[in-house]
């Protein structure tokens, strides 16, 4: 396991994530989310180190299970392909839940479906891209 290239992908993801949920979360679901506002925390009153904190050790625990797995193919479809299934897990875990207890709209809950799914995509493919395993040691002649 390369373990610098695990941790170079975790961190590139995290930044990635951090950027791309202010774009989404503060743009291309304003909208949406002042109809819910009752729902949520107001902007003082979350914690969002906590948060960003849980989610760097996260992106450190997505790497590590797609470094365990690798395959040997292609990197960005490997792990398009291992994003969108974690993805999948993530939405049938939490995010169905999350509208199950909370009352949030069903428009919601597809536009975070359809969020996680493309996110993770693009976690997945950073990940493939950047993650390259350790050169095997040559083998000794005797």
């Amino acid at each position: 396991m390369n373990v610098p290239r695990l941790a170079l992908a975790a961190v590139v993801s995290w930044i990635v994530s951090i950027v791309l949920g202010g774009v989404v979360n503060q743009f291309l679901f304003a909208g949406i989310y002042k109809q819910h506002a009752q729902v949520f925390r107001g902007q003082g009153d979350m914690n969002l180190p906590l948060g960003f904190a849980s989610t760097l050790v996260g992106f450190f625990l997505f790497t590590y299970a797609y470094a365990k797995g690798y395959e040997g193919g292609n990197g960005l479809v490997e792990g398009m392909r291992y994003g969108i299934l974690i993805g999948l897990v993530l939405i049938c875990f939490g995010i169905v839940w999350e509208y199950v207890v909370f009352p949030v709209s069903s428009q919601l809950l597809m536009l975070w479906i359809f969020d996680n799914l493309i996110e993770f995509a693009i976690f997945g493919m950073i990940v493939g891209y950047i993650y390259k395993p350790s050169p095997k040691p040559a083998a000794s002649s005797r």
